[in-house]
C-alpha cells in the first residue's frame, strides 16, 4: 500500500493564504472605522457648542420677525415673545465670545444690539411698518458684528 499524496482528495484543506489576508483586511477595516468614528466624536465632545446654539436661535427669532411682517401679523402679542427672547439672549453675547470680551468694536456692537432691543420693547412697533423699521434695526446691530468678527 503507498501513502496517500499530499494532493489526495480525502484530505481537508484550510484556506488559502489569499483568503486569510483579505479577511484580516477586512477585520482591519472595521476596526479602523469605529476607532475614526470614536476620536471624532471625542474631538466634537470638546467643542464648545454655546456660541454657535445663540447664534443659530437668535437668527430663528430674527427670522420669526420677518415672517410676521410678510404674514401681516403685526400686532404686539404677537412680536413681544420674540423680541423678549432676542433681548434675553443678546445678554449672552458677551459670555458666548470669551475671547471677544475685550475688543471695543464687538462690546459697541454688542451694546447696539441690546439698545436696538430695548427701544423696541420700550415702544413696540404697533404696525408691520414699525416692526419692519425694528427688524431693520436687529439686523443692522448683527451685521455690525458680522462684518468685523465673522468670515
Amino acid at each position: 500500500m503507498s501513502a496517500p499524496s499530499p494532493a489526495s482528495p480525502s484530505r481537508p484543506r484550510g484556506p488559502s493564504a489569499a483568503q486569510r489576508y483579505l479577511f484580516l483586511f477586512l477585520v482591519g477595516l472595521v476596526v479602523g472605522a469605529v476607532a475614526t468614528v470614536m476620536i471624532v466624536r471625542a474631538l466634537q465632545a470638546r467643542a464648545d457648542r454655546f456660541p454657535t446654539s445663540l447664534m443659530q436661535v437668535t437668527q430663528w427669532h430674527a427670522e420669526q420677525l420677518r415672517a410676521k411682517v410678510e404674514e401681516n401679523r403685526c400686532a404686539a402679542t404677537d412680536l413681544l415673545p420674540h423680541l423678549r427672547a432676542l433681548r434675553t439672549l443678546a445678554d449672552d453675547l458677551e459670555p458666548a465670545f470669551p475671547d471677544l470680551r475685550d475688543d471695543q468694536r464687538f462690546a459697541q456692537a454688542a451694546s447696539q444690539m441690546r439698545r436696538s432691543l430695548d427701544a423696541n420693547l420700550a415702544s413696540p412697533p404697533l404696525n408691520c411698518a414699525g416692526l419692519e423699521s425694528a427688524t431693520r434695526d436687529i439686523a443692522n446691530a448683527c451685521r455690525a458684528c458680522h462684518q468685523d468678527f465673522r468670515g
